[in-house]
């Protein structure tokens, strides 16, 4: 059974990234207010499913739905594969993404963003960043940190439909996405 819209719309649903979540997920885990899971691994169907039944206002997980077109994108600039590896990755997200089996997290959490290194960094701070800048957030690597960007998250425009974005996410180069202003000007 896929998750509805309105389901995961219940609740804010914070992605956590960039780091060994475990430890993060259960220093928060004593928040009322928040459902702390560890679903890094499972299938994306089943963590949505997991992540749109919790009744919470926030849900803070380790399941990134973009995970292997991040991957393919890295891997991509490392040229460590092709571009139509990229396009096979989207294509699949896309699908799960119209069908209702994945979402989008409400916002992307990276913890220790000093750790991350190379095209990982600018995945996060920049292919991703640019599409809704406010909904890609830095964190130190501790609990008391998440804790606090939690009660600090940011109101923001929502991410634009991945659809509009993710086939062209291949132009979105390393150290270069976001200081043109408007894809392709120069």
């Amino acid at each position: 059974m896929a998750p509805s819209s309105d389901s995961a719309a219940r609740s804010t649903v914070v992605a956590l990234v960039g780091c060994d979540s475990d430890e993060l997920l259960e220093g928060i885990s004593d928040l009322p207010a928040v459902a702390a899971l560890s679903l890094r691994g499972q299938d994306p169907t089943d963590a949505a499913l997991a992540i749109a039944t919790r009744p919470q206002p926030y849900v803070v997980h380790d399941a990134d739905p973009l995970e292997h077109v991040a991957a393919a994108w890295v891997e991509l600039f490392q040229e460590r594969a092709t571009l139509g590896t990229l396009e096979v990755e989207v294509e699949a997200l896309l699908a799960l993404f119209a069908s209702g089996a994945a979402f989008m997290p409400d916002y992307y959490v990276v913890a220790s963003p000093g750790a991350v290194e190379g095209e990982w960094r600018h995945w996060w701070f920049g292919a991703l960043a640019h599409h809704a800048p406010a909904r890609v957030l830095p964190i130190e690597g501790s609990a008391t940190a998440l804790r606090q960007r939690l009660r600090s998250l940011p109101a923001s425009r929502p991410w634009p439909d991945p659809a509009s974005w993710l086939p062209a996410v291949h132009f979105d180069i390393p150290d270069r996405v976001g200081l043109y202003g408007a894809r392709g000007a120069a």
